[in-house]
């Protein structure tokens, strides 16, 4: 028990001891109130925003809400790469240049395609030349030849046989040896079975031909399919604009390997007419109405005003897309999209910021 009355007093002494310094600190320290030099100099500096950081001191006079956007084409970007991975073999295009629909953008390494496409095409030419025989004058001569040939067998056969006839029946009065008559009777046997044998490859020939014409035709058919594969397969190294639009970006250069479903190969946009998507605050989502007037400023050109009007409006809020930059901005805000179409301009850049207003209808 003596042990702990003797901890006890050693740390209310300590806490008095704490307590002691504190207040002698305070009496001999400066007062509070008195400020340092550069405290003056500092709590005296003004700062004046920058450029665009403050919507309100450069909205126009009247009445309007505003927000932050950036620039795009009429229609939406198209980010445009090969289906298949390769080489690049050939760049079209360049920055810039305005295109048709169906303009070859870019072209991977074509060697092995090209040549499967000739094989394929060398095929389909064999194919064609055994179908043209089976089916035209060449096969029919060939069935009528056999037709002709069996029917000079046949004749042939009688003949033989009429001359076996009369010398059997002139044996018995002695003027044929049986010799003769055993070689009349081997020729005529000999010549009916070649009438039969000829006969029988002309009917042949008469029944396969349809049958021929079948078989020549499916293979011509598969080579034709061939072909189209191979030529397929050549299409599919090529980058090809969808539609009319400028070329905005053009990524891998000559001798690179790029690969399909990484970045975008070529961006392309029709830019023939702009327009500039917002973001508007939340708190000001009651103001938008389709067809408002609308203007847009840049950080470039601070003395002018592009006009334009409302075209869309989002259905549904989301997330920031473009921001100020500025410390004091806030990101944790939710903001809905609204498209300003701007018309044909030449002195805006597709990607560039800006600062765009709505008029408030009252």
């Amino acid at each position: 028990m003596n042990i702990v009355r003797h901890w006890r007093s050693a740390a209310l002494l300590a806490v008095l001891g704490l307590i002691f310094a504190s207040v002698m600190r305070s009496a001999f320290a400066d007062p509070a109130t008195t400020p340092r030099a550069g405290d003056k100099a500092n709590a005296g500096r003004t700062e004046v925003p920058s450029t665009g950081s403050d919507l309100r001191s450069l909205a126009p006079e009247g009445t309007w809400i505003g927000g932050m956007g950036i620039i795009e084409p009429a229609a939406p970007e198209q980010r445009l790469g090969p289906a298949v991975a390769g080489r690049v073999d050939a760049i079209h295009v360049k920055e810039g240049d305005f295109v048709k629909a169906g303009a070859v953008l870019m072209t991977l390494d074509r060697s092995v395609e090209r040549a499967a496409l000739s094989a394929a095409e060398a095929e389909v030419r064999i194919a064609a030349a055994e179908l043209s025989r089976v089916s035209g004058k060449t096969r029919g001569a060939d069935v009528q030849a056999a037709q002709r040939d069996a029917e000079a067998a046949v004749l042939r056969a009688a003949r033989s046989q009429n001359s076996y006839e009369r010398l059997r029946s002139t044996v018995d009065a002695g003027g044929v040896s049986q010799d003769a008559l055993e070689a009349a009777r081997s020729l005529s046997e000999t010549d009916q079975l070649t009438a039969r044998a000829a006969s029988s490859r002309a009917a042949s020939a008469a029944a396969s031909q349809p049958a021929d014409i079948r078989l020549a035709r499916a293979r011509h058919e598969a080579a034709g399919a061939r072909r189209d594969q191979a030529a397929a397969a050549l299409v599919l190294r090529e980058v090809v604009a969808p539609a009319d639009g400028e070329i905005l970006q053009v990524r891998p250069r000559v001798g690179e390997y790029i690969q399909p479903g990484t970045e975008a190969a070529v961006v392309i946009g029709d830019t023939r007419r702009l327009r500039a998507r917002i973001d508007i605050d939340e708190r000001d989502v009651d103001w938008v109405t389709q067809g408002a007037k609308a203007i847009v400023t840049v950080d470039a050109l601070p003395a002018e005003h592009f006009s334009g009007e409302v075209v869309e409006v989002g259905r549904r809020m989301g997330r920031k897309n473009v921001r100020s930059g500025e410390p004091t901005e806030r990101i944790d805000t939710k903001v809905l999209e609204v498209v300003v179409d701007l018309g044909p301009q030449d002195r805006l850049i597709v990607g560039q910021r800006i600062t765009g207003y709505l008029a408030v209808t009252p």
